[in-house]
């Protein structure tokens, strides 16, 4: 299965980087769908604010337990140390939304082994697959 099928499918835990109670943002609808899709998501966001019923943590490092994957909402010039943070944590798979790139950042994270998905949004590819949320 396809690393972005694979991910979206298998329940996980997300921590969505940027995530905040501000509901025209695009990560509030995401993280709304990937909670409809039966994932468990966690707000990263400084203001560490509870979203969609999830409490908050201001950075990677406080999210309590393990993480699944880490879906990067933040701008291109921020991205880079937040790759590096899940890579030294450990996470297995990084998400980065449409128009969030670090290059150097992403070969570090594929020369760690983690999968790295680009250019995508979950939301997008989860209906392109047919999935829909839970009943």
């Amino acid at each position: 299965m396809p690393p972005v099928e694979r991910l979206l499918r298998t329940p996980g835990r997300w921590a969505v980087v940027g995530l905040s109670t501000n509901t025209a943002r695009a990560a509030y609808g995401v993280a709304a769908y990937l909670q409809d899709l039966g994932h468990e998501i966690v707000p990263v966001h400084p203001s560490a604010a509870t979203v969609h019923g999830a409490p908050g943590h201001r950075t990677l490092a406080q999210v309590p337990g393990r993480i699944d994957v880490v879906d990067v909402f933040v701008n291109s010039s921020l991205a880079g140390a937040v790759i590096d943070e899940a890579v030294a944590l450990g996470v297995p798979a990084i998400w980065l939304q449409l128009g969030v790139h670090d290059g150097a950042a992403e070969a570090r994270a594929r020369a760690a082994g983690v999968t790295l998905v680009t250019s995508a949004c979950p939301a997008i590819e989860g209906r392109r697959l047919g999935l829909r949320p839970q009943a």
